[in-house]
């Protein structure tokens, strides 16, 4: 059944394929920028990966403005701050992120404080605020999971307050994305595994969240057939230029419904397990992923239970009786999160992600103040909060 109302915006440019890289300084051509800003972190820098970019720039006879590596695994308002005044420095007119979802979330920063022309990205917090075209921006992905290439938001850390900040516009979308396997062949496979257990619980809560439509339907379902026949075997064999290329299409198919439908109370949950007690955001997905599927059976079971189909297929789907399905793909999630936890060492608890007990009122505080919990189907209090963040923590 149709919603009543909605609305879908996928306006990136998607540039994929096995050297796909090649492309960007055409792009920025297109873009009529000439001396981009390179957002990175040492990880990527010292993976050579930024090499590739070199390389690319040079044969396009284009030159890179310059290079900031300073990319924390949080990127917080301090960074963002002291990155944009090096993009002013170097007299700059674009940005290219490559990286994970810091660096990409720290490129969005930089582009908000360029254009908008503060001193202090905080001032800007909140949705919809920025009133200024955004400075030409390419984000290359070196993970598979965030999917913030195509999205809207931006999640910059304040260390002094234990928060994410969230900003939310229409304007913070990048120009264009490439996605090139080789730049998530270097991926360690706990990083691996997180990252696309992030990309799985977009595509999962993107079906089921308020937002839900027809068009952000057809990316989820993309993306989890995709990820559920791909995720356990680029963990496996980093090496697997295959898994890796469909990995990286598969988050950013996620994060297109994502950006469209919105996410729930997983998504809060885990927000502000990181801002409390900086558990990585992907692992932090992977530990609620199977604790807010059950949590919204209760309103959303129908449509939980469907992905069982597009999860594990029609043979498995067909077998379940109806009323069971939702608690068949949690099953099967748990087994898939089991298999990951074996291959990589990806935490299953939020004990073994080095969560205190002492931090799990501060943690449910914090999931209620988060933006995301107005999409999620079913309302969530703070003992609700509390329940789910023990059963993440316990196993149990």
């Amino acid at each position: 059944m149709l919603p009543e109302y909605f609305e879908f915006f996928a306006p990136v440019k998607i540039v994929s394929g096995k050297k796909a890289v090649e492309n960007l300084p055409y792009e920025l051509d297109q873009l009529q920028a000439k001396r981009p800003f390179i957002v990175t972190d040492k990880g990527i820098e010292q993976a050579g990966l930024i090499d590739i970019i070199r390389k690319a720039m040079d044969a396009g006879e284009m030159e890179i403005g310059a290079v900031f590596d300073g990319t924390p695994p949080d990127s917080s308002i301090a960074v963002v701050n002291e990155a944009a005044k090096i993009y002013k420095d170097n007299n700059c007119d674009s940005i290219v992120a490559v990286g994970g979802g810091s660096v990409i979330d720290t490129a969005k920063g930089i582009n908000i404080v360029i254009t908008e022309g503060v001193d202090d990205i905080s001032k800007l917090m909140g949705a919809e605020v920025l009133k200024k075209p955004m400075k030409p921006f390419i984000v290359i992905p070196t993970t598979a999971g965030t999917g913030s290439e195509v999205t809207l938001v931006a999640m910059i850390s304040n260390p002094e307050e234990d928060v994410k900040m969230p900003f939310t516009s229409y304007r913070l979308f990048p120009n264009a994305a490439i996605i090139d396997p080789r730049m998530t062949m270097t991926m360690p496979p706990k990083i691996t595994a997180a990252t696309g257990m992030d990309a799985l619980t977009h595509a999962i809560e993107a079906y089921y969240c308020n937002q839900k439509n027809p068009f952000s339907d057809a990316y989820a379902i993309t993306a989890i057939k995709m990820i559920s026949q791909y995720l356990a075997r680029a963990v496996k064999n980093g090496k697997d230029e295959e898994a890796r290329y469909v990995m990286a299409n598969a988050a950013t198919i996620a994060g297109i419904a994502f950006s469209n439908s919105m996410v729930g109370a997983i998504h809060s949950l885990g927000h502000a397990t990181g801002g409390v007690a900086h558990v990585p955001h992907g692992v932090a997905m992977s530990i609620f992923l199977p604790v807010g599927l059950e949590y919204n059976i209760p309103k959303s079971g129908k449509y939980i239970g469907e992905l069982l189909l597009y999860f594990a297929g029609p043979e498995e789907y067909a077998k379940t009786r109806e009323d069971q399905r939702p608690y068949r793909l949690i099953e099967l999630i748990n087994k898939l999160r089991e298999e990951l936890h074996e291959l990589s060492g990806l935490p299953l608890t939020l004990k073994e992600a080095g969560v205190k007990e002492d931090q799990f009122e501060e943690i449910a505080e914090h999931t209620l103040n988060d933006g995301a919990l107005m999409f999620n189907p079913r309302d969530l209090n703070k003992e609700e909060a509390l329940e789910l963040v023990k059963k993440a923590y316990y196993g149990k």
